[in-house]
């Protein structure tokens, strides 16, 4: 179905040009006094900004030198260490095909429905260290290894469709910048800071990112509940050699869910290992998580029509453009053995593929292909990193390399090269069930370019910012506001802000304000305006698709001695039969002397169980525990966060004092005296969204 898209219109781009991405800017900062660039031999670079490919819109060429040093140096510039997504939590599993996609791919794992391919799963960060928070505002990697009979595929994505560069030659620049500054070795696990902005404001193409970077998106409430895609387009092929182009889609079947800024704050201090032990603990109690797995598929002709570049990271084809097929499902049911051994030295290499899925001519995509495998070599140790058992595919394995660092296999026989006649039995290529590649007509001149069909870095950053809810786009807003407040260089902050003007001038006008900066804001130039017609798209809001549910959600219940235990077994067994887990939290470890003279025990002590661990609370106190309680901090902070988080708060009427102590005003969402089913009714319609102008200021 599909051949190269080359019909498009293209340009040469050089560093002169402003189409780079830089504003025109990046070539004339401090006085256009900067040295020239070099290699590490010392040969000077024409261009830092693309990769060298074959004709504007073509593969990547092995010989970009340029490429290779950057890209090699920076794999290899820490050890053991992952440079990024070094902080992530794996887990293992299966995926069950339930629609079949015969004649469209020949990969066996897409033909077979009700086969279960069993698979490994790891969740990350991306710019913080191992030791870092897990829930810093931050992309999710969410990286899935498929074991499957034709050998291993490993779809290594983000929790986020798109990205911030569109050319694999940018990404070391790119991280360089995230992560701390190298001078002072801060700030840790969070992209506020100088650096980053500098790079962002200097780069239009992260506008698009920028904005799902800055939403909910990047503070999850769990990985159970947060979506996965594959980020680029890639091709499936059929046993003809035909293609159709593919996007991969992981849905929760708990729904999305993040939560607050404040929130994801306080978690950090509370339990910076929020995220890996809500995983952990779903898992050893026997609620698995699951996700859908969709599939967007076209063929050339929409590739053609449709408004912007299949093969330009930085884009997404909207769901109600082109709806999901959904053909399977992902479920995880087994914890790590051992962190290290499995999670820790896991591969995942998107080079990683099996018969029937191919790789398309999108630049970024081009250059993870070597990227991720130069990074094993060094993280690993050498080439034999794939015999490492979370890595070992469950398919026969036969090949003519040999030797190397950590060889673990004893391969037998004189014949280490094909063709040979010594061995009746060694291996041979198959032509017919190999790996195969799509057949695609190349043309075009050797060189360093842009195609111009890329050009376009804010009409879906617009759409975006316009399809999410009144609370989302808030929030969006004070993100930008708090990140750059951060920065010390006022130039960058004005930058910046120029630069999301031609997103949309109230927006910039919004984060000005919160700024406090003065003056007309001068918008940066761009040779491609946002477009203004774009429609919605209610899929790109977590909250427009929430789903209504308890289900994988966490109650906590705050009691001391005195509290009535007959309402805790009642709202206990309501909340668990829903298929949610609940918590108690009390004064003393040890747990809490009923009214009834019985033994309430506890999961948390007060101080160590903070309400921003738990997505709803149960205030249940006495009278004379709730007295007491209102004259000690940590309680009346504990319900004074929930309300502030905009959480459900049910509570008895003897609790009034402690509620009235922390600030609580009666709402949808304050519960008192109802009986449970109201109570998990009212958590399952999600947080109270109109209690958010009561509580912190909205810009």
């Amino acid at each position: 179905m599909s051949k190269q898209i080359s019909k498009r219109k293209t340009t040469k781009v050089t560093q002169s040009q402003e189409q780079i991405g830089n504003g025109g800017e990046l070539h004339q900062l401090a006085g256009g006094s900067h040295p020239p660039l070099t290699t590490q031999t010392g040969a000077l670079i024409s261009d830092d900004e693309n990769s060298l490919r074959a004709g504007t819109r073509g593969p990547t060429l092995l010989e970009d030198h340029v490429l290779l040093e950057k890209i090699q140096h920076f794999d290899h510039e820490r050890i053991p260490e992952r440079i990024v997504h070094a902080r992530g939590f794996g887990a293992h599993g299966f995926f069950e095909l339930t629609d079949s996609l015969a004649g469209i791919s020949k990969a066996g794992i897409f033909n077979r429905v009700g086969e279960k391919t069993p698979l490994f799963v790891r969740f990350s960060t991306v710019a913080g260290n191992l030791g870092s928070s897990d829930l810093a505002r931050d992309v999710r990697g969410f990286a899935v290894k498929f074991y499957t009979r034709e050998g291993n595929w490993d779809l290594v994505g983000n929790n986020i469709p798109v990205f911030f560069i569109q050319d694999a030659i940018k990404f070391p620049d790119l991280i360089n910048a995230a992560k701390q500054e190298p001078d002072r070795g801060f700030p840790q696990a969070q992209t506020a800071h100088d650096t980053f902005w500098d790079f962002a404001s200097l780069m239009p193409e992260s506008t698009h990112m920028l904005m799902w970077a800055m939403s909910d998106r990047a503070i999850p409430r769990s990985f159970r509940m947060m979506e996965g895609f594959g980020v680029h387009t890639y091709r499936f092929l059929n046993e003809g050699g035909e293609a159709t182009y593919v996007k991969f889609h992981w849905r929760p079947k708990l729904g999305m869910q993040s939560i607050v800024w404040d929130e994801a704050l306080k978690i950090s201090g509370a339990d910076p290992d929020y995220h890996r032990r809500d995983l952990w603990n779903a898992i050893n109690h026997g609620k698995f998580p699951e996700w859908e797995l969709g599939v967007q598929l076209f063929d050339e002709e929409f590739a053609q029509s449709f408004d912007f570049d299949v093969l330009d990271a930085t884009k997404l084809i909207p769901e109600e453009v082109l709806p999901l097929r959904i053909i399977g499902r992902m479920v995880l049911d087994r914890n790590v053995d051992n962190h290290f051994a499995e999670t820790e030295q896991v591969a995942f290499c998107v080079r990683n593929v099996v018969p029937g899925i191919d790789f398309t001519n999108d630049p970024l995509l081009q250059g993870r292909i070597f990227s991720y495998v130069d990074t094993q070599l060094s993280r690993l140790g050498g080439p034999n990193y794939e015999q490492i058992p979370v890595n070992a595919p469950k398919c026969p394995v036969m090949h003519m390399q040999r030797d190397g660092h950590m060889q673990f296999g004893a391969q037998k026989g004189r014949v280490a090269y094909s063709p040979s006649s010594l061995e009746i039995d060694s291996p041979r290529a198959d032509a017919t069930a190999g790996l195969p590649s799509f057949a695609e007509p190349l043309e075009g001149d050797k060189l360093r370019t842009r195609s111009e069909s890329f050009a376009d870095h804010f009409s879906q950053a617009r759409q975006f910012f316009h399809s999410q809810t009144e609370p989302e786009q808030n929030h969006i807003i004070s993100a930008f506001i708090f990140e750059l407040s951060k920065v010390e260089t006022l130039a960058i902050r004005e930058r910046m802000v120029g630069q999301l003007a031609n997103v949309d001038p109230k927006i910039a006008q919004r984060i000005a304000n919160g700024l406090g900066m003065q003056g007309k804001i001068k918008a940066v130039h761009t040779t491609v305006e946002a477009r203004q017609d774009l429609p919605t798209s209610p899929a790109l809001s977590i909250l427009r698709k929430a789903v209504n549910t308890v289900e994988g959600r966490v109650i906590g219940c705050l009691v001391a001695d005195g509290s009535d235990a007959g309402i805790i077994i009642a709202m206990k067994k309501v909340v668990e039969k829903a298929g949610a887990d609940f918590k108690i939290v009390a004064p003393k470890v040890g747990g809490a002397v009923a009214a009834d003279g019985t033994l309430i025990e506890a999961d948390f002590q007060l101080a160590g169980g903070s309400s921003v661990l738990f997505d709803a609370v149960l205030v249940s106190l006495s009278a004379d525990s709730a007295a007491l309680l209102s004259s000690e901090a940590a309680a009346v902070s504990w319900v004074h966060d929930a309300y502030a988080h905009l959480k459900v708060i049910g509570a008895t009427a003897q609790a009034q004092p402690l509620l009235d102590k922390a600030g609580v005003s009666v709402d949808d969402g304050v519960l008192i005296d109802r009986p449970p089913r109201a109570f998990i009714d009212r958590i399952a319609a999600g947080r109270l969204w109109d209690r958010e102008p009561k509580v912190r200021t909205i810009f």
